[in-house]
């Protein structure tokens, strides 16, 4: 019998560093908590574009940036993000960074130029950047492997919802507090999160996995070994491109799409915007389901990204060449069949030891929020330059698209062509 079929009373007897099923509900409740914000305030910018745009005259570059800004900031703090996790532990390391996010919100409610946001926006991100990181952590030594994979996916299915609420109710709320005012009420809901994690989230102490101690494995590695192990390498550039990538288009370009190339109204691509973050929810509401069992059966992570990034690409390719007729509907599919890469995530974790996996995990998240500002920010210069070449508005976005499925492309096949001996157990 294994772990994940015990008894929750028995798995905890068995290894003392697991929560009971109890505290493990309410532990991840008030970390959800906190993510859901945090991915709201990642795929605001996608829905707030066209009023920003036209109160601050922003190009495409200008929006790409700000947009970017967030995974600029939230990149720059996860090498020491890492450190902190597995000396300090989760519970310290969040609340102290959820007070920057605070501070972030706060200041972009006040800024008055596009500098101004775009320094607050950094530091949102920089911010929120443990929001994910923590809780991955912590499951690292409190829950068992397949519950692992689940928590890795309701996670993210949590922060599909986040997403959701950024569109069509941000869209609703605008008219009755401003964007302005949204931002000083993101800014209430994070102090709340810090009460409910503060109340709940174990302390770090020692117990099994545990870097505290001295004797611990890897307590005193750097992240060398993580840069060199075969199996980080073999995810980093699907982490890179194809998860980070398709966050890009997920949280901003999804939207301009809808209005430069469809033609859309604001709202109706705001609309848009939700079924495709709805779709996503329910995506990783079901990977959350399937995983522990696909676990139990030996079906590797790396077999499921192999089988589903083809697909992935050719719709990519499609929503390309058919222009004016792609429709949130095949950029929701664009995105499902991305979400095999978000797989990467937990089992790069499992691949290095508990007193390790805050900074496995960080470095990864490193690599997918690079990522994603690369091709944010890249869109939308790509897009510009096209303009400037004298193609029209829709046209250089879908050459901008196409530049992007290139380099998947490519990202793609040195996954397929690395070899990684040391797979998560």
């Amino acid at each position: 019998m294994t772990s994940d079929t015990l008894p929750d009373t028995a798995r905890a007897t068995e290894n003392p560093g697991l929560l009971t099923r109890r505290m493990a509900i309410w532990v991840f409740l008030a970390f959800a908590a906190a993510y859901f914000l945090s991915a709201l305030l990642r795929a605001i910018t996608a829905t707030l574009a066209p009023t920003l745009s036209d109160e601050l005259s922003l190009q495409a570059r200008d929006l790409g940036l700000l947009a970017g800004g967030y995974f600029l900031g939230f990149a720059a703090t996860q090498l020491p993000l890492g450190r902190w996790l597995d000396r300090h532990g989760p519970k310290k390391v969040i609340l102290v960074f959820l007070s920057v996010a605070v501070l972030g919100c706060a200041a972009f409610a006040w800024a008055t130029s596009f500098n101004g946001l775009l320094a607050a926006r950094v530091l949102i991100g920089a911010g929120v950047s443990a929001c994910l990181m923590a809780p991955l952590t912590g499951y690292r030594r409190w829950l068992s492997a397949g519950m692992q994979l689940r928590a890795n996916s309701w996670m993210l299915m949590t922060g599909s919802l986040g997403m959701v609420a950024a569109t069509l109710p941000v869209q609703w709320l605008m008219p009755y507090v401003g964007w302005r005012g949204l931002f000083w009420l993101l800014a209430l809901g994070i102090v709340l999160c810090m009460v409910f994690l503060a109340w709940l989230v174990p302390a770090w102490s020692g117990g099994p996995g545990a870097s505290a101690t001295a004797g611990s494995e890897g307590a005193g590695r750097g992240y060398a070994d993580v840069w060199r192990h075969p199996y980080f390498r073999k995810m980093a550039l699907i982490g890179f491109f194809n998860y980070g990538g398709m966050v890009a288009i997920q949280t901003l370009w999804a939207g301009p799409w809808l209005v430069r190339v469809v033609g859309q109204t604001p709202f109706e691509s705001a609309t848009g915007l939700f079924w495709i973050n709805l779709s996503m929810l329910c995506t990783f509401w079901t990977w959350g389901l399937v995983t522990p069992g696909l676990a139990r059966r030996g079906v590797p992570v790396e077999r499921l990204i192999a089988w589903g990034m083809p697909l992935s690409l050719a719709v990519l390719a499609f929503n390309i060449w058919q222009g004016a007729e792609t429709t949130w509907v095949h950029w929701a599919l664009f995105c499902i069949l991305s979400t095999c890469g978000s797989l990467s995530q937990p089992a790069v974790a499992m691949a290095f030891p508990a007193s390790m996996a805050g900074r496995a995990l960080s470095a990864y998240n490193l690599v997918i929020f690079a990522g994603i500002f690369v091709v944010q920010w890249g869109i939308g210069l790509l897009a510009d330059g096209f303009e400037a070449l004298g193609w029209s508005a829709p046209d250089a976005l879908r050459a901008s698209m196409g530049v992007f499925l290139g380099v998947c492309v490519l990202s793609y096949a040195t996954f397929l062509s690395v070899k990684a001996h040391n797979r998560p157990s």
